[in-house]
């Protein structure tokens, strides 16, 4: 993306954005909901190969608030991008664009990349970045209890589909965890667990429904603490090494 468009998308983040409002289109709420219907730019980018030197000029866009390394921020209001499935990330990415996601921060920023391709290339660039080792994790004087009750439950529910190291699922969108700051895991678990999640997985939505907020920390403390050996580094920059 051109410096002179990531300056207009960060002037529209500071004030009210000029643009039209997302679409809203009936997510999980709905009768005929389907969680990875493939459709629409989602498909055609799926289908095609990402460019990860364009989507690196792409990524400039998203590293105002991702960070050049694809860390996110550790206080959960941008989640580490890094290392993440482009199946997961073109996922994501085109229900915020197709309304299908309510996310108003990121929404101005999501519409600017111009079609299927550069969805495609700017995926793989951040697929392509290493998991930063320093993230937010849970600092509270039990983690060490905290810990141990979230993996239990981890491993009874959630390591099927994320794996022992939270590596996630390329083929079936499960989203890599290892790496992922805990106060973002816990802000979206409950907000799956309440149904403001509205593209969320229906079969993870039974799971965690009957989940308590002391439940759902301790899960998130776990999965926060969750490694991918050869896939972490330490890096200022962001790129593998």
């Amino acid at each position: 993306m051109k410096k002179s468009l990531l300056l207009i998308a960060l002037l529209s983040a500071s004030v009210a954005f000029a643009g039209p409002p997302a679409p809203k289109k009936e997510g999980i709420e709905g009768k005929d909901y389907k969680w990875n219907a493939q459709e629409g730019e989602k498909i055609e980018a799926l289908k095609l190969k990402g460019d990860k030197k364009r989507g690196e000029e792409g990524y400039e866009i998203c590293g105002a608030c991702h960070l050049p390394s694809g860390a996110g921020r550790p206080d959960g209001t941008f989640p580490q991008l890094a290392g993440q499935h482009t199946t997961v990330l073109i996922k994501q990415m085109a229900d915020i664009r197709g309304g299908l996601r309510d996310n108003p921060t990121m929404y101005p920023f999501a519409v600017t990349l111009t079609d299927s391709q550069e969805l495609a290339d700017v995926s793989a660039y951040i697929e392509g970045l290493c998991i930063p080792i320093e993230h937010g994790k849970y600092e509270g004087a039990d983690a060490a209890i905290q810990i141990t009750k979230g993996k239990d439950l981890y491993e009874k529910q959630c390591l099927e589909c994320h794996g022992k190291n939270g590596e996630g699922d390329k083929a079936k969108f499960y989203p890599v965890i290892a790496g992922q700051h805990y106060k973002y895991l816990l802000r979206q678990m409950t907000e799956i667990r309440d149904g403001h999640r509205r593209n969320s997985n229906p079969d993870m939505v039974k799971i965690i429904k009957p989940y308590t907020a002391d439940q759902l920390v301790a899960i998130s403390a776990y999965q926060a603490s969750l490694t991918m050996p050869g896939n972490m580094c330490k890096t200022k920059a962001g790129k593998k090494k």
